[in-house]
């Protein structure tokens, strides 16, 4: 059986965004709207505090859809960003996917791209961008497509069921971040 001790050092947390960061409306880009999930904000602080990278992937057909664009989707982000900064918490970057199938916008109307969720083209981004290596790495998300995502890019994925997410990380990550304890 392979223990926590037996991992490699856990460098970072890939984590959705609607549904396990803030309450998911449908297409929330309003930070008047933003609404976090119980414990959000101190568990990117406490994962920012440990030293770890924490890493949004979100899939974001509203954007293809035409329900708002990225500059509204930026300001949102930006108002996470504020908000977590309160408690010593960031996000190191977001990735998104505006892509679907039946977008209207037709730059991103794509079948099955890459980037979106359950494919893994975003994590696969993130791990390039911060030099990771697939095991350095897990991914937390609400939606079975999140850990597919992940398992598809060589880490291993928590399914968030709502909740407190701080107690969440707390209990499947506080092996290896003993910070989080």
């Amino acid at each position: 059986m392979t223990g926590a001790s037996d991992l490699p050092p856990l460098k970072a947390v890939f984590l959705d965004r609607d549904g396990v960061l803030n309450i998911d409306h449908g297409y929330v880009f309003d930070p008047a709207r933003l609404e976090w999930i119980e414990g959000a904000r101190e568990a990117v602080a406490a994962i920012s505090r440990a030293g770890l990278k924490v890493l949004v992937v979100t899939n974001q057909s509203g954007i293809g859809r035409g329900y708002f664009d990225e500059a509204d989707m930026d300001r949102f982000h930006d108002a996470m960003q504020d908000q977590l900064a309160e408690l010593g918490g960031q996000i190191n970057a977001f990735y998104y996917s505006p892509f679907h199938e039946a977008a209207i916008v037709e730059a991103y109307r794509v079948a099955d791209h890459p980037d979106r969720k359950p494919n893994p083209g975003m994590i696969l981004r993130g791990l390039a961008d911060w030099n990771l290596k697939p095991e350095e790495a897990v991914i937390i998300g609400d939606r079975h497509i999140d850990v597919e995502a992940g398992n598809r890019a060589g880490m291993p994925g928590y399914l968030f069921k709502g909740g407190n997410l701080r107690a969440f990380v707390a209990q499947v990550l506080g092996d290896r971040v003993p910070e989080l304890k």
